[in-house]
């Protein structure tokens, strides 16, 4: 009788977790000159809060579906265990409908109404105040909710234009809410197709900026001699430079923060220990090419799962149900080994999201971060920890069925649009990394052939190899 209540008690407790994190993330991004202690600070603080519980739902989404892989496992291994048979197949899938219902009010209900709540100022002829700007929210909430409600309305009818559809159509709460999840859930779907493989190659680039790289023929001590001498140089012409000249001076501060940012790179280099310099880099580097690999060969196996074997589909099966069979075929490793992916594909989608063109000026910035950004990227996030789920599922990545509405979606029937999510993600996966790898051999060939001076490579470091403030040119 008490399992529920301790459930309860848990599921609280790691939302409370969540969140605090979620709170400590937001507030080390956001623009510190947005508290005022005012009127506009009251809005700022409660489309903080909103903004915090958004963001702690998306981690509970992404974190949904490696603790229900894992609780299955233990499930089975300790199936008459005192201390987990709280554990079970009901709390899983209530907190599948959970993630569910948060996920939708957040994105259809506190999302808006936090920027809307931002931009407004009240109606005109009405006193200004909280209660104004609360008033003027609730109406463009209102209107937005019949705007997406006839746009559904008109769509689902022109698709499927039969009598069940049509009576459909006048359910709010059963055809609603599900169908337009769906769209917003394909549209993720979409998004982390685009993200996702951009992100698989970017990450060796990401990763090699953090870790210190091995230092092999390079001489540590000349590069930073030649790095000191460029620094003192521009220093001296930004000391000598006449403050008339208002472009120049910009120029070259931008030119001392480029060498600082080196010098600073080689200093790490040179205190890092041998082990970090040798061993680090290399192990990183391997285990992400693994990691990616294996990504990629487990869709190509999807595919032909697919091709020959219906219930490869999303909605091929019902499922065994939690505790009752092991969802991978190595047990628990292939189960871990589950979760590593499901986290890495989560990783690389979130750093392919911020590495597009589309969404650079998007990237959140410490401490100069507007609420209005912040709250973009907060739906942002959210939209692809709700697909990720269902692109887990989609590619093969895992073979556990979705509770809840994660799993009501009427594409994932179509065996088209499964075949082709696939084949678009090992083809452009398998492109991207390609041109990762071979970027590096093409710039040489292009050196060889005296094309490199054409520009007719794509990579950001040609742009950045300018003369330096002596007139001379060091490659480091």
């Amino acid at each position: 009788a008490n399992k529920a209540p301790f459930s309860f008690q848990i599921c609280f407790l790691l939302f409370a977790v969540l969140y605090i994190v979620s709170y400590f993330i937001i507030t080390r991004y956001k623009r510190k000159a947005d508290e005022q202690e005012d009127e506009d600070a009251i809005v700022n603080r409660i489309s903080l809060f909103l903004s915090t519980f958004t963001l702690a739902v998306s981690a509970g989404a992404v974190l949904l579906l490696p603790f229900s892989i894992i609780s299955n496992e233990i499930l089975l291994s300790f199936p008459q265990n005192y201390y987990i048979q709280w554990l079970n197949g009901s709390l899983i899938h209530g907190l599948w409908n959970l993630a569910s219902l948060f996920s939708n009010l957040c994105l259809f209900v506190l999302m808006p109404f936090a920027f809307f709540f931002l931009e407004s100022e009240g109606f005109a002829g009405l006193k200004k105040g909280i209660r104004a700007r609360i008033l003027e929210t609730l109406v463009m909430l209102i209107l937005l909710a019949l705007l997406i409600l006839g746009i559904v309305w008109v769509a689902s009818a022109l698709i499927d234009n039969d009598a069940a559809s049509m009576e459909s159509l006048y359910d709010l709460w059963e055809f609603y809410l599900p169908y337009l999840y769906s769209c917003i859930s394909l549209m993720g779907c979409l998004l982390l197709l685009l993200c996702t493989p951009v992100g698989l190659s970017r990450m060796f680039t990401v990763m090699g900026q953090l870790l210190v790289k091995p230092t092999i023929l390079e001489d540590l001590d000349e590069q930073m001699y030649i790095i000191t001498l460029e620094e003192a140089a521009i220093q001296r012409r930004l000391n000598g430079i006449s403050s008339t000249v208002e472009y120049h001076t910009a120029d070259l501060e931008r030119e001392l923060e480029k060498v600082k940012s080196k010098k600073i790179n080689l200093e790490r280099r040179k205190k890092a220990s041998a082990w970090e310099r040798n061993l680090v880099y290399p192990a990183v580097m391997i285990l992400l090419l693994i990691e990616t690999s294996i990504s990629v060969f487990l869709v190509a196996l999807n595919i032909l799962y697919l091709l020959v074997d219906e219930t490869a589909m999303p909605k091929g099966s019902g499922g065994p149900g939690i505790g009752n069979a092991s969802l991978s075929t190595f047990g628990f490793v292939g189960a871990a080994l589950e979760i590593i992916l499901i986290f890495y594909l989560m990783v690389s989608s979130v750093v392919g999201f911020y590495s597009l063109r589309f969404f650079e000026n998007f990237t959140p910035r410490k401490d100069d971060t507007t609420m209005t950004k912040i709250i973009g990227n907060c739906v942002s996030i959210l939209v692809l920890s709700s697909a990720l789920p269902v692109m887990s599922r989609t590619l093969g990545i895992t073979r556990f069925d979705l509770l809840g509405d994660f799993g009501r979606f009427n594409w994932l029937g179509n065996f088209y649009i499964v075949l082709s999510y696939n084949l678009l993600f090992a083809i452009v996966t398998t492109l991207c990394l390609v041109r990762k790898f071979t970027s590096a051999v093409r710039e040489e060939l292009l050196k060889a052939i005296g094309l490199d001076k054409l520009h007719l490579s794509n990579n950001p470091r040609d742009s950045e190899a300018k003369p330096s403030a002596n007139g001379h040119q060091k490659s480091l």
